[in-house]
């Protein structure tokens, strides 16, 4: 009883300071999601509290249900917020990130992981795939505003699209690095597995995924915003619905073996364009950002826990230390660069995009996913390098990120919208009564 009502208390505790922190450091080189990855360290230095904290070894189905719920509420609210309509021209920058950065920084990453590291091929493989998506969850701070607010500068939205897209657009390359595990390695990996995972995890899941998603936000759009008046969904003005189309459309797309992730970002782009002016889409992206925050804070608490008291850790060298620094200043900035080499973008812009490829949930739950469905050599290598990593970057991009994009801001002449970015409401809309 003792525990339960000290674990209520701390998660009492935890959706106070989701509300409440953003406001603190909004103006501080500070962000959410340092302090909650430090406060996650502090608890775990308690006495006793070190059994408490789950082993990324011995939990993999737990943190990868975990870490899987709140990508998916992530892209929702992702979804969401766009106010661009997709196209070729419009989307130029995302397409350019999405079929040259993300392959390139793989490419790179895992030839840097194999040299570097000592990993064997599917090893090598695994990690720079975990690690090539820029994470949505964590790069909320240097995403586009609410719905129709104005605030989809082409920085901004090139980073909330491209977060949107590649967590899913990644998963083939994980499919790979399984599959190499299974055949043995490269040499048993023949034309037959080639051509199975091209039709199977490229084609098939990424297909599945848009034409899913695109149905179910598509159907789903029009029973909220075009029913007859009394029958409309939208007419609730419950921001839960959000939630009901995330997990209805994911489940959904899972179960035809596509790619869930891309189905729930895809569906929040087709509900948003069904109206696209619709106030009761600020409704639903309130509750999904909100959702989404006191998800991340319990995510994020367990990973600062699980960096002291799990032993994420323990297989942690210094040539670890230096994959990451190498692979959060120089791959993805480089790669992101080069991608963007013709798009018109200014340098600093095109800098300004290439660094904040931000590593976070998503490769903590690409991890639990791949090692529970094969064995893969050096785990416990592959834990501490992608976790050392994910703790650069939330440090490294969430010290950076408001004094960056404020100077960006300012070098073209408009208002940064910086604010909004760490309240977790909207505030040039009413609160309710």
């Amino acid at each position: 009883m003792e525990l339960y009502l000290v674990g209520l208390a701390g998660f009492g505790a935890l959706v106070l300071l989701t509300a409440w922190l953003p406001m603190v450091l909004r103006q501080l080189p500070l962000s959410l999601p340092i302090c909650c990855v430090g406060l996650g360290a502090g608890l775990s230095a308690l006495p006793g509290a070190s059994d408490l904290v789950p082993h990324p070894e011995r939990h993999l189905a737990l943190i990868e249900h975990m870490t899987e719920l709140v990508v998916i509420v992530s892209l929702m609210g992702a979804g969401l917020k766009i106010d661009r309509l997709v196209g070729w021209r419009s989307w130029i920058l995302t397409w350019r990130l999405l079929g040259l950065a993300m392959p390139l920084t793989i490419l790179a990453l895992a030839g840097l992981a194999s040299g570097l590291l000592g990993l064997d091929a599917a090893a090598a493989l695994l990690l720079a795939s975990a690690l090539a998506p820029t994470d949505p969850v964590l790069a909320s701070d240097v995403q586009v505003g609410p719905p129709s607010q104005g605030q989809e500068d082409e920085t901004r939205f090139a980073l909330t699209s491209e977060a949107g897209l590649n967590d899913g657009l990644a998963f083939p390359f994980v499919h790979l690095a399984i599959a190499l595990t299974a055949a043995g390695g490269i040499g048993g990996f023949g034309l037959g597995a080639i051509g199975e995972w091209l039709s199977l995890s490229v084609l098939w899941k990424i297909g599945a995924g848009v034409g899913l998603g695109a149905v179910i936000g598509r159907g789903l759009g029009w029973l909220t915003f075009h029913l007859p008046h009394r029958a409309r969904l939208s007419r609730t003005g419950d921001g839960f619905v959000a939630l009901g189309i995330t997990c209805l459309t994911y489940a959904t797309v899972e179960a035809a073996h596509g790619y869930g992730f891309i189905g729930v970002f895809v569906a929040a782009l087709a509900l948003r364009s069904a109206h696209r002016s619709h106030d009761y889409h600020h409704t639903m992206h309130d509750y999904a950002e909100a959702l989404e925050r006191l998800l991340m804070m319990v995510v994020l608490v367990a990973f600062g826990a699980t960096l002291l008291g799990g032993g994420l850790l323990a297989s942690l060298t210094w040539r670890s230390v230096a994959f990451a620094v190498l692979a959060l200043l120089v791959v993805r900035p480089l790669c992101g660069w080069i991608s963007l080499i013709g798009s018109g973008r200014e340098a600093r812009e095109r800098a300004v995009i290439g660094f904040f490829g931000i590593r976070g949930i998503g490769t903590i739950y690409y991890l639990a996913y791949a090692l529970g469905h094969a064995a893969f050599e050096q785990a416990g290598l592959l834990w501490s390098t992608a976790g050392v990593t994910v703790l650069l970057s939330i440090v490294m991009h969430g010290v950076s990120v408001t004094p960056v994009l404020n100077a960006l801001d300012r070098r073209r002449g408009g208002d940064s919208g910086a604010e909004q970015l760490d309240l977790p409401f909207d505030a040039s809309r009413p609160l309710p009564s």
